[in-house]
Formats: C-alpha cells, sequence, structure tokens
C-alpha cells in the first residue's frame, strides 16, 4: 500500500518521463493494450467516476487498473480533483502486487508526459514557461518542466492575482528559473515558447491572438467533451498530437468543440506520441508551426507510474506491506 507521501517520495519526474517514453512507445508498437476508459456521470453528483484498465507484456509485463473520481469543486476544500487508487497486478497469476494513491500518480505522470510531448515537439531554444492554472497539475508542471529544460523563466496565471502569487511564492527557491506571478493569462503567455493549460476551467483559458508561432501548447485540463481551455482559433490554427487519438475524438473539448464549429477534423491530429517516438509519424516540422499535445491521460501511464513506484518501493522497503 502506497500512500501519497510515498509515491511523491519514490517517483521522481525525471525517472517517470523516462517511463512514460518508453510506455508511450511500447503502446504504439502493441506491445501494451488498453481501451477506451469508462467514464460514469451520476445524475446531481458532484463529480464523475472513470476506470482505466490496461495491460503491458513484455518483461515489464502487468495489469493495471486505475478507479478515479473527479469532483471539480475539490481544490475549495483544499483537495486535489482526482481521488482513487491506482491497482498493479501480476501478469501471470492477476495477483495483486501494489495498490497506489491515484492522485499523487496522476500528478507526477501528467507532468512527466507533458515533458516527454515538450521534448519532442517544443523548439529547442525555447526557454519561457508559461503555466496556467495555480492547482496540483500546475505546480507539477513547473517543477517538471524545471527539472527537465533549462528555463530562463517560468510565469504562473490564474482566476485572480492571490492563485498565481501564492503558487509563486511557495515555489520560490525550488526552481532554477525565474518564476513570477502574472495578472492575466495574456500577460504570461505572450513571448512565450512552451504554455501548460492546466485549469478546471469549462471556457478557453487561451486565444489564438495571445500565442506566438513557433510555441508548444500542453494542454492538460480539460478532459471532458464539453469543456475546453483552448479556443476554435488556436485549435486550428495548430497541429494536434494525441496520448491517444481515440481519447481525443471521444472526449476532448479542444477538439471537439473546435470540430464542431467547423475548423477541424480528424486530419488535424498529426500523429500519437508513441508514433512520433518510434519514429513511424513525424514531430513538429517547421519552427512556425504551433503543436499542440492534447493530454488527457491513458490507463498505460498509470501502470507504467505504479510498477516504476513499485520497483522503488521494493528496493527501499517503502509503504505498508498487507498479506492478502
Amino acid at each position: 500500500m502506497l500512500s501519497a507521501a510515498d509515491v511523491h517520495s519514490l517517483l521522481g519526474y525525471r525517472e517517470c518521463a523516462d517511463a512514460m517514453r518508453a510506455a508511450l512507445a511500447e503502446l504504439a508498437s502493441g506491445v501494451a493494450e488498453q481501451p477506451l476508459r469508462t467514464v460514469h456521470k451520476p445524475r446531481d453528483s458532484a463529480g464523475l467516476i472513470a476506470l482505466m484498465p490496461s495491460y503491458l507484456g513484455g518483461a515489464k509485463a502487468g495489469y493495471g487498473l486505475k478507479a478515479i473520481c473527479i469532483t471539480p469543486s475539490n481544490p475549495a476544500v483544499g483537495l486535489d480533483t482526482h481521488q482513487g487508487i491506482v491497482l498493479l497486478s501480476d501478469a501471470a497469476t492477476g495477483e495483486p502486487m501494489a495498490l497506489l494513491n491515484a492522485s499523487a500518480v496522476t500528478g507526477i505522470r501528467t507532468a512527466a508526459v507533458s515533458v516527454v510531448a515538450t521534448d519532442l515537439l517544443a523548439m529547442p531554444g525555447a526557454d519561457v514557461l508559461a503555466v496556467i492554472g495555480t492547482g496540483v497539475q500546475a505546480r507539477a508542471h513547473i517543477l517538471a518542466l524545471d527539472g527537465a529544460r533549462q528555463l530562463r523563466e517560468i510565469r504562473v496565471a490564474g482566476r485572480d492575482w492571490a492563485g498565481p502569487a501564492q503558487l509563486a511564492e511557495t515555489l520560490r527557491g525550488q526552481t532554477t528559473a525565474v518564476l513570477q506571478a502574472c495578472h492575466s493569462a495574456s500577460e504570461a503567455v505572450i513571448g512565450a515558447g512552451i504554455i501548460v493549460t492546466a485549469t478546471s476551467s469549462a471556457r478557453p483559458v487561451l486565444d489564438r491572438e495571445s500565442v506566438q508561432a513557433g510555441a508548444h501548447i500542453n494542454a492538460v485540463g480539460a478532459c471532458l467533451p464539453s469543456a475546453r481551455e483552448l479556443d476554435t482559433a488556436t485549435v486550428e490554427a495548430g497541429v494536434l498530437f494525441a496520448d491517444r487519438r481515440e481519447s481525443v475524438l471521444a472526449e476532448s473539448g479542444d477538439y471537439i468543440l473546435a470540430a464542431a464549429d467547423g475548423a477541424v477534423g480528424p486530419e488535424h491530429i498529426r500523429a500519437e506520441l508513441g508514433e512520433v517516438i518510434t519514429g513511424t509519424a513525424p514531430g513538429r516540422t517547421s519552427a512556425e508551426e504551433i503543436t499542440i499535445f492534447e493530454s488527457l491521460g491513458l490507463a498505460i501511464e498509470d501502470l507504467a507510474a505504479a510498477r516504476c513506484t513499485y520497483e522503488r518501493a521494493v528496493e527501499a522497503g517503502a509503504g505498508s506491506w498487507v498479506d492478502f
């Protein structure tokens, strides 16, 4: 049994990014398998529940299952929007191996996948990061990307001044790059070569006019067909990359709402990250392109992160051990 504190002490962003790169390549090559997640929103409920099974073959074979509840109002009471568990099971027998805090796993692996996407798609010299959002994912992305790239400046924006100011103060001294709070998303984004949208907003927080040519966007927050962080003009102007095509087509409000406006279609998705990693599809093709990674989160990412954490826990004798 691995608590949130256990996961954070055992799984680093850099190590997790390596595991995500391998998992996405394995998914693209057919070594890993997963269905589209099952999502249910009960009537009159505060949130929704999602079930995400997966299987990884080869030397790291195993089953994974994440059961996650997403409650948008949680930050108001000091909780992450994502609450649940990740179950890691033995591939040969199906026996449970580990049960992990899903909030911690999700936070780390989501930021780690954005590190992979940024490495693949951002301009090599991009050194200004703009983060829109002030919650768990904003914090994770700041730390993960600061540790992965030589950034000169990190800008944070939110609904108002208080959130970004508090986050910047909380992270003071934990980043190599200069970290500053901004009064608006447009102030943060202008001139930024790397952008992260990590909000719970159902309406666009980013508009085309603020995004410079050649920028790379990690769109992280919107995971429902009815919610979007990017306006139609930004999606139309950019080139889309997916963690999984079927996920974007079925779940991404950024894409679905832009498609409803007649601006884009399935052909607008150039590739999955795994295809870029394995060399079967191109990534960025020019310095002027705006690249957009639609991050919806995959079950295989949770499995790979859980397996990596489990291995570290075995080595360290960490966590609470239960004899089933």
